[in-house]
């Protein structure tokens, strides 16, 4: 999982740990930003001035934010990506049709990745946004994915990633974990009980490829009274599914 550099460039992680911390901060003067990153004031003003000349960093007063050229980079990203294109219409669909939140995801780097979302009339509202970088294991988002990539892939990613929790429902037990991706895999869909937020039931299929890869998957997001029982489960699971696979389909014959 780790390819790490062999002669990394000091100067260039000192950049990326500033625009990280901006990440966080949103919003900081020099003094918090170089606090926090427990560095002298002139080497990160430095840094902040450079990326500032080449519009990475705007300066407000005197607080410093990541520009929106962040967002221009993000967007031409997202719209090279394939999965991306075909699955807009339709989770868009989903969310009309159920009222409730339907999220799109790919995977990178053992993390699942958001890619859109579509909020129904009735939908909750989540902490999550367009980028948002997500564990594999504790959504059915995540073991959508995680359950359908080959065994080896899914021992890395554990040995890496770790199965942190994030509520008491979380499956940290590693045992526990096979288990459930091996049920995912047989049946074709994957389901969250409050895993990783609470009061939130989520269900979601993978998106595949004609050869099987997975490219991503595609989850929806209601309060837990509303999926209180088999019969609503499979409701949602049914139309999941069937989304997913219309996304299958567009992929493959577009």
């Amino acid at each position: 999982m780790n390819d790490g550099a062999r002669h990394p460039v000091k100067a260039l992680e000192t950049t990326m740990e500033i625009v990280e911390t901006l990440t966080e901060l949103r919003s900081a003067p020099l003094r918090e930003i170089a606090a926090g990153l427990e560095m002298n004031k002139s080497t990160v003003h430095n840094h902040l001035s450079t990326l500032r000349e080449h519009e990475y960093v705007v300066k407000e007063g005197e607080s410093y934010r990541l520009s929106l050229r962040f967002l221009t980079v993000g967007g031409i990203l997202r719209n090279e990506i394939d999965l991306y294109e075909a699955a807009k219409p339709k989770v868009d669909d989903l969310a009309d049709e159920t009222g409730e939140l339907v999220t799109l995801a790919t995977h990178e780097r053992g993390l699942g990745v958001v890619l859109y979302r579509a909020k129904g009339g009735n939908s909750v509202e989540l902490n999550t946004h367009i980028g948002t970088q997500l564990p594999l294991h504790n959504s059915a988002l995540g073991k959508a994915i995680l359950g359908h990539l080959p065994d080896e892939r899914i021992e890395a990613i554990i040995d890496h990633r770790g199965l942190p929790p994030g509520t008491p429902n979380t499956i940290t037990d590693e045992g526990r974990m096979h288990e459930e991706l091996e049920r995912i895999a047989e049946q074709g869909w994957a389901y969250d009980d409050e895993e990783r937020w609470r009061g939130l039931r989520c269900v979601a299929a993978p998106i595949r490829t004609e050869d099987g890869a997975v490219e991503g998957a595609v989850s929806l997001s209601t309060p837990k009274s509303r999926l209180a029982n088999d019969d609503a489960r499979a409701e949602y699971v049914d139309a999941v599914k069937n989304t997913a696979n219309l996304v299958e389909l567009s992929i493959t014959y577009s």
